[in-house]
């Protein structure tokens, strides 16, 4: 993906408007289910969870792209989700293994995060003399103080979908077993698989695309039909209120994916992308109307010069300087 549109997505999906609504695609088919409010952007410095048994906190590293940790209320207690969106323009081979490697990755490091935490809080306590396992609090087996992971503890679940924002479609492998050559049933029962979670304009009908509440909606929409000018115009006509008011950010992507040309102020903060296509077209027309005359103003001259009449009158006819005619014809000034 070219730097400027790696940054420009990039940006675009750490909106928690933009992220909630992928995740709401997703997992809930377009219902409102997860809430920007309730979202938590990571990064790479570590914050701590109240996820582990007695007391510990599990710490978690960003590795994708964009990751926010989900939290709600679920049945009288607080629930965490983490989400990761790693952002594609080009079509990426191997991405099953690198997103199993990223949630790998992460519940490796909670795991090791978790026994950090429980190590911290046992040197605490005996440091300020405390009973190292007071009323209410277990004391650990062997297999529990050894692995630090203890029984009660946790993993907070790790979910990460794939966004394709070419208008092409996706034909790489979309899970693992896509990616090998093994046919044996007794083999593969042995294996754990795992899927890529893709969205690709490309590959979902416009009713599915509908689905999306933010402005993801008219990007995945212009990716789409960004090169078929005839259904790109019926979309823009049948969504033109959204259309005609698009943020920003939104306007940023599609540039940056398509190369539409659409221009606008830096100053802005809402598109008008209906009017800035008329605007393309209409500059399209003319270029073309220009690159006709201009044709046939060399077809004159050529079928002029062959009958033999003056350059200077042949230049006179189809309106261009006499130097420009020689230079058309091949002459030497």
């Amino acid at each position: 993906m070219p730097l400027k549109a790696d940054t420009i997505t990039k940006d675009y999906v750490k909106d928690a408007g933009v992220f909630a609504d992928i995740f709401n695609y997703y997992i809930y088919g377009g219902r409102q289910v997860i809430l920007p409010e309730q979202l938590t952007e990571r990064d790479s410095t570590k914050i701590a969870l109240p996820y582990g048994a007695d007391g510990a906190v599990v710490p978690v590293q960003k590795f994708r792209d964009v990751q926010k940790l989900y939290a709600a209320m679920t049945d009288g207690k607080m629930e965490y989700v983490l989400y990761g969106a790693e952002n594609q323009a080009e079509i990426h081979y191997a991405m099953a293994v690198k997103n199993n490697l990223y949630d790998a990755l992460e519940y490796a490091g909670q795991v090791e995060e978790a026994a950090k935490s429980h190590r911290k809080e046992m040197k605490r306590k005996k440091e300020q003399g405390e009973a190292p396992y007071g009323e209410g609090r277990k004391t650990p087996n062997t297999s529990e103080f050894l692995s630090g992971f203890w029984a009660e503890d946790r993993l907070i679940p790790s979910i990460t979908v794939t966004i394709f924002f070419g208008s092409e479609e996706w034909d790489g492998p979309l899970s693992l077993f896509d990616m090998m050559d093994v046919s044996e049933p007794e083999v593969l029962a042995c294996m754990d698989n795992y899927h890529v979670r893709l969205i690709a304009p490309a590959q979902m009908a416009d009713e599915e695309i509908m689905k999306f509440q933010s402005s993801l909606r008219e990007v995945m929409l212009f990716i789409k039909y960004s090169k078929d000018k005839e259904n790109l115009s019926r979309v823009l006509a049948a969504n033109e209120r959204r259309f005609r008011e698009l943020e920003r950010r939104a306007a940023d992507v599609i540039e940056a994916i398509t190369n539409s040309g659409i221009k606008y102020d830096e100053s802005e903060e809402v598109i008008d992308v209906c009017q800035a296509i008329q605007e393309i077209r209409m500059e399209e027309r003319k270029i073309g109307e220009q690159d006709g005359e201009l044709k046939k103003a060399k077809e004159d001259a050529r079928n002029f010069y062959n009958l033999g009449v003056d350059i200077e009158k042949i230049a006179q006819g189809v309106g261009y300087a006499v130097e420009t005619v020689r230079e058309w014809l091949g002459l030497e000034s």
